[in-house]
């Protein structure tokens, strides 16, 4: 199994698995906050600050949780994920494109690359799917409090996990491995075996970046609401297609998914072939000389 070619999803985590924030589930309830109440604060904060809107969020985190004496605990953290509900088919999809993909010859493996946070998607009823969860996380002190953004994940910087994937590089610790040159046919998963899903502008630069290398994407909608901004998407070439954030099966995002880890078969079963190939010209070139 471990010769198969992998096929990598990687997902955006909120609007596109979630049909709302992750933190709106749980943790801002806990504090006495409506939604708009605390992503106004947070993002009023961020603008007087000239801070990063990733920053002012988890900033407003510690803060509201120390005003309300609840310690923001990893653990606390974690817990907020256990009440996130999914689009229609999502708990069932991962199980769903793995055995697809071994009936076909292919691994397939999947990624959040998410401004939310790593405990609450890792707390969630679908964290044990990930192969790895790319967030923003907080650092915690002695007593397990947080005090301090381990990382922030923004929109632009989301694109560096996408070549941690292609290259197998996947600690975020280790700089030296990911900006080493790597020949293509040394990436453990080809750009063309790339699928980002995601469902907006925030999402923009890893769709456009996968499908600039031969990989595809995917803008997923909720509602007629949003619809038209993943249809912008779809006509000025960002995304290649648009699909409705029902993940049951049989749907039309099922099949494309589907035929997307065919094609990843199908092109390592010709390149194969390539190979193959070309080292039997090149043995009995050799023969021929010698």
């Amino acid at each position: 199994m471990s010769n198969l070619p992998i096929f990598a999803i990687m997902y955006d985590f909120d609007r596109t698995l979630s049909p709302r924030d992750m933190q709106e589930y749980q943790f801002i309830p806990s504090l006495g906050l409506t939604a708009a109440e605390f992503w106004n604060e947070a993002n009023t904060f961020g603008d007087k600050n000239d801070m990063d809107k990733i920053l002012s969020y988890m900033y407003t985190m510690i803060k509201k949780s120390e005003e309300a004496n609840i310690p923001l605990t990893r653990e606390r953290v974690v817990k907020c994920g256990e009440n996130i509900e999914f689009f229609k088919g999502v708990e069932t999809w991962f199980d769903r494109m793995n055995r697809f993909g071994i009936e076909n010859g292919v691994i397939v493996e999947h990624y959040v690359l998410s401004s939310g946070l790593v405990e609450i998607v890792e707390g969630s009823a679908i964290g044990k799917h990930f192969k790895k969860i790319y967030a923003s996380e907080f650092l915690y002190d002695e007593n397990g409090v947080a005090v301090f953004p381990k990382s922030a994940v923004n929109y632009t910087s989301k694109t560096q996990f996408v070549y941690r994937i292609n290259k197998g590089v996947l600690d975020v610790a280790n700089d030296r491995d990911l900006n080493r040159s790597t020949p293509d046919t040394d990436r453990r998963v080809r750009f063309q075996n790339m699928l980002y899903i995601g469902d907006g502008l925030s999402d923009v630069p890893c769709m456009k970046m996968v499908k600039a290398y031969g990989g595809s994407s995917i803008a997923v909608y909720n509602s007629d609401a949003n619809r038209q901004s993943v249809e912008d998407l779809l006509n000025h070439g960002r995304v290649d297609y648009m699909f409705a954030a029902d993940y049951s099966e049989n749907t039309n995002f099922e099949m494309t998914v589907k035929n997307l880890i065919k094609k990843a078969a199908i092109e390592d079963s010709l390149i194969t072939e390539h190979n193959g190939q070309l080292a039997d010209a090149s043995a009995k070139q050799c023969s021929i000389f010698y």
